[in-house]
C-alpha cells in the first residue's frame, strides 16, 4: 500500500473537528486527520512525533487540535527526514530555530531548515555512503537473478 494509501485509510478518525474546514484554517487550527492528508502521513507517525516532543497540539476534549505553528514544524520535520537526517538531529535543528527565531548566521536554508555547511557536507557522505552500500546491495541481486532460470 502507498504512503497516500496509507495516510488515507488513516484518516478515518473519531477525532472529531469543531469548526468547519474554512473557520479551521482561517484560524490556524487543524486537526489530526488534516494533517495527515495533507502532508501524506498516518495518524500514527503523528502521534509518534508528538510523543517526541516534536509538535504540540492542543486538546479539545479528546481531539488534538494542531496550530500553524505545529504545521510548520511537521513540514521541516518531514523535510528533515527526506534529507536523510535522524529525528534527533531534527529536535536539535527545531530547537536551533525556536532560539534565532528562524536566522541563522552561516547557515543555508534547505526546504525551511538552516543548515550549517559542517552539516550539509556531513549529510552529503553519509548519503553518499548509503548509495554506494544500496548500488552494491542492487548489483548484487541483479546478478543473482540472472543466474536463476527464467519464469
Amino acid at each position: 500500500m502507498s504512503r497516500q494509501s496509507l495516510a488515507m485509510a488513516g484518516s478515518s478518525s473519531h477525532e472529531a473537528r469543531s469548526a468547519t474546514p474554512a473557520q479551521a484554517d482561517e484560524a490556524g487550527e487543524y486537526t489530526i486527520s488534516d494533517l495527515a492528508r495533507d502532508f501524506g502521513v498516518t495518524l500514527r507517525t503523528l502521534r509518534f512525533y508528538e510523543s517526541r516532543g516534536l509538535i504540540a497540539p492542543t486538546r479539545s476534549g479528546m481531539a488534538r487540535v494542531y496550530s500553524a505553528r505545529d504545521r510548520a514544524r511537521l513540514a521541516l520535520i518531514l523535510k528533515g527526514k527526506q534529507l536523510g537526517f535522524t529525528l534527533v538531529e531534527i529536535r536539535a535543528m527545531l530547537a536551533n530555530e525556536d532560539k534565532k527565531g528562524g536566522a541563522a548566521d552561516k547557515a543555508a536554508n534547505v526546504g525551511g531548515l538552516q543548515l550549517s555547511r559542517d552539516q550539509i557536507v556531513e549529510q552529503l557522505d553519509l548519503l553518499r555512503s548509503q548509495r554506494a552500500e544500496i548500488e552494491s546491495a542492487i548489483t548484487e541481486l541483479e546478478a543473482s537473478l540472472a543466474r536463476l532460470p527464467k519464469a
